[in-house]
C-alpha cells in the first residue's frame, strides 16, 4: 500500500479509520511534558490528544457546540452588565460622591458572584463534554 493511499481492501468506513498519515511536530521538554499530562487527564493517547485538538482547532470538530456558545454568550452578557454596575459603584465611591446605598453594592456583588458561580459550573461540564467528545463516548 503507498503511505496515504488506502487500500480497496475492507470496508469503505475502516479505511476512513486508519490513520496512516504523518505529521511532525516539535516540541520542548516541558511543553511535551505538559502535553502529556493534559493527554493523561483526558484518558487519551497523546496522538489522540493533538489530532483532536487540531481539528477542533481547524474547525473541523468545533471545541464547543452551538447550545455550549449560547449559554457562554448570555453568561458573558451578565458578567458585563454586572461588571459595569460594579465599574459605576466603585467611580462613585473613588470620586467621593454620595456612596450608593449599601444594599446596592451588596446586591451588585452577589449578581457578580452568582454570574461567576454559574460560568465556572458551566466551563467545567463543557471541559467534561468536551474531554468525552474527544474520547469518542456518549455525551
Amino acid at each position: 500500500m503507498i503511505k496515504g493511499v488506502p487500500s480497496m481492501a475492507g470496508s469503505h468506513s475502516e479505511a476512513s479509520k486508519r490513520k496512516d498519515r504523518v505529521a511532525h511536530i516539535r516540541f520542548s521538554p516541558t511543553e511535551f511534558d505538559a502535553l502529556e499530562a493534559a493527554a493523561r487527564a483526558a484518558g487519551m493517547t497523546v496522538s489522540a490528544f493533538v489530532r483532536s485538538l487540531s481539528m477542533e482547532g481547524a474547525g473541523v470538530r468545533p471545541f464547543l457546540g452551538e447550545g455550549d456558545r449560547a449559554v457562554l454568550g448570555l453568561l458573558a452578557d451578565g458578567m458585563r452588565t454586572i461588571g459595569g454596575n460594579l465599574n459605576q459603584i466603585a467611580r462613585a465611591i473613588n470620586t467621593g460622591r454620595a456612596p450608593p446605598a449599601i444594599d446596592d453594592i451588596a446586591g451588585s456583588v452577589r449578581d457578580a458572584h452568582g454570574v461567576a458561580t454559574a460560568l465556572a459550573a458551566e466551563l467545567a461540564e463543557m471541559t467534561k463534554r468536551s474531554a468525552a467528545a474527544r474520547r469518542g463516548e456518549e455525551i
